[in-house]
Parts: structure tokens; sequence; C-alpha cells
């Protein structure tokens, strides 16, 4: 088998989760994506919501059992010598669909080929091949190394997945933590850090401010982090719409390796104006605060975008007065209000 090396890594990635326009939720998931010639294989698939198997919330023996078939120290789970690559972020079941692969030793050389998407127990390379991804060939000791970090736990740490909530607006900080537990991330509420213990200050990823706690507070709480030696996120809401903490959490969450779908994000003059860094598929959604505070949201672009930057008009009805766009996409998500 003849194929040109190709460089082989691990980096942490993360499916957002969100709260989507139509009500339903979306799952937060952590896991570790494979880095072939210093790029996410991920991002080879456009419009593909999928966690590869070797996620923070796998069990320990599973995830070990992952690893072991990917050094080839296992039974392929497939058959063809198949496993899977690329699953479901929500049940992992194959009949949602998966990318899956052959992986087979070739010397000391590990190789992945005959990529395919499955719903079945067998691949039909011919009808739903991947034609022209791979087949890549990983040097041993490289490809073995990086696994093996992953395995004794010192290979492509996970973020901490732990917010403090801190609000005027009791009902609001409920039903977002209600919210943010839903999709798979830890959320407390407290109204003073003062006495909570530097190690648990330690577990927090992120805090999240309410429009009216104060600046003297917030200083306060931010001093307690500092004293702890904890360094966290600091998310300052922008609307009392838990949809959009829940987006502005999750960004402020996002401690995946660059590069990232999602460049960046702005919005004014009647468009938004998204950067993408691969082909994906792109979800934007305007949120606008009517009278006496009732939020209106609507989705206004859902699609596949080419890399570059991208003009999307936004109605001017949904952006009317005091709104926001939250842009998502599988592996982020970015907020942003909406200028004048």
């Amino acid at each position: 088998m003849s194929a040109a090396y190709a460089t082989f890594g691990l980096a942490p990635a993360t499916r957002a989760g969100g709260v989507l326009a139509d009500g339903g939720y979306q799952v937060h998931r952590d896991f570790v994506d494979f880095v072939v010639d210093g790029r996410p294989l991920l991002f080879r698939l456009a419009d593909l919501d999928a966690v590869s198997p070797l996620a923070s919330d796998v069990p320990p023996a599973i995830f070990t059992e992952h690893v072991r078939g990917l050094l080839g120290e296992s039974e392929p789970p497939l058959p063809g010598g198949r496993f899977v690559i690329y699953g479901c972020p929500e049940c992992a079941d194959l009949a949602c669909g998966a990318v899956t692969a052959v992986i087979e030793r070739d010397g000391e050389d590990f190789v992945w080929r005959d990529f395919a998407w499955q719903t079945g127990e067998h691949a039909d390379l011919e009808l739903n091949g991947y034609h022209g991804m791979g087949p890549f060939r990983f040097r041993g000791p490289e490809y073995r190394a990086a696994l093996d970090a992953l395995a004794a736990g010192t290979g492509a740490p996970y973020p901490r997945r732990r917010v403090l909530l801190i609000g005027a607006r009791v009902a609001v900080m409920a039903r977002l933590a209600a919210a943010l537990r839903t999709i798979g991330i830890g959320a407390d509420i407290i109204q003073d850090a003062t006495g909570v213990t530097a190690g648990e200050l330690r577990g927090y990823g992120a805090i999240a401010f309410g429009r009216a706690v104060s600046e003297d507070r917030r200083a306060a709480v931010l001093d307690a982090f500092e004293r702890a030696g904890a360094a966290v996120a600091r998310v300052d809401g922008l609307a009392p719409v838990v949809p959009l903490l829940v987006a502005q959490i999750e960004q402020a969450l996002d401690r995946g390796a660059p590069p990232r779908r999602l460049g960046s994000l702005a919005a004014a003059g009647g468009a938004a104006d998204v950067e993408v860094t691969s082909a994906c598929r792109v979800r934007v959604t305007a949120y606008r605060l009517g009278l006496l505070g009732r939020a209106h949201v609507r989705d206004v672009f859902d699609g596949v975008l080419e890399p570059g930057r991208h003009r999307i008009p936004l109605d001017p009805k949904a952006v009317r007065g005091e709104s926001f766009v939250v842009a998502r996409t599988t592996g982020s998500v970015l907020v942003r209000p909406v200028g004048r």
C-alpha cells in the first residue's frame, strides 16, 4: 500500500450545545478531535454535526477501549476492519449515521483508509464513500505517542464545564441554570463568592453576571477568583433571554484548539458579517427585546458556507431596537449585539 505520510495529532474540541429557536436543545459535548496535517479531520466534512468516540463523558473503560482500537490492540467493532471515527453527538447510535474508516497496521505505520458514511452493519463505499479523503499513512512512533499520552491522561485536556451564575433576577437565573444542565453544563447560582473555597472556585470554567449586577459586586467576585488562583472566563449577560445567555456561556467555555470554524461575527447596517475558516453549516439566529422586555426570536439563515467572509441580510423587523445575533456551527458559537 502506498500513500504519502501525513502528520497525526490530537486536540480538544467542542460540539457547542444550546437552546434552539424552536425550543429544542442541543447537548454540549467535549471531545478529542483528530488533527491530520495540522488540520482537524472534522473540518473536511462540511455539513456534519458529530463528535469522535473520544469524548469526555464516555466511561473510562469504554474510552480506553476506543484508544486501544485506534492502536490496533483490539478487534474492530464493525465488519471489514472498520472503526467509528465520528458519530452522533446526541446518542452515538450507528443508526443515526457515522463516519467510519478502516484502520490497519502496515509495518510500523498506521493507515486510515476507505472513509464512508455508515448507517448499518456494512458500509457501501460506492454509494456512501468519502471519495478523495485519504488514505492517510501515519508514522507509528508519532501516532502511538499521541494516543498513549491521551490514554495516560497527559494529552488533549478537556476544559472545565461548570459555570457560576450571579444575577438579580432569580427566575431568569433558575431557568438559565436548568437549560445549561439540560445540555450538559454544570451551573450553580450564588450571590456572594467570598465564602466559597478556593478549590471549588477553581472548578469553574466561566462566571456569568446578569445585567443588573453592580460593578462593585462584579469586582468583588472576580477578586475572589483571582485570590484562589482560578483563571475563569467572564460573561457579561447581554439580555435576560435564556437561549442568548446560553450561547454567550458556550462561547466563553470554548477552549478548543484553533483554528475554529467560525472566525468572526459582526452585525450592523441590516446585515450580519460571518467569517468561516472551512466549509461548514452555519445557523444564524436573531434575538430582539420588545416591549416589556419580551424576547422575539427568528432564524435568519441556515446553510453551508464556503471559507471566507459572508454577508447575511437581516430582516429589519427581526433586529428592531435592542437586538443580538447568534451564529452557530458544529464546533463553536459566536454572539454579538446588533450595532446601529
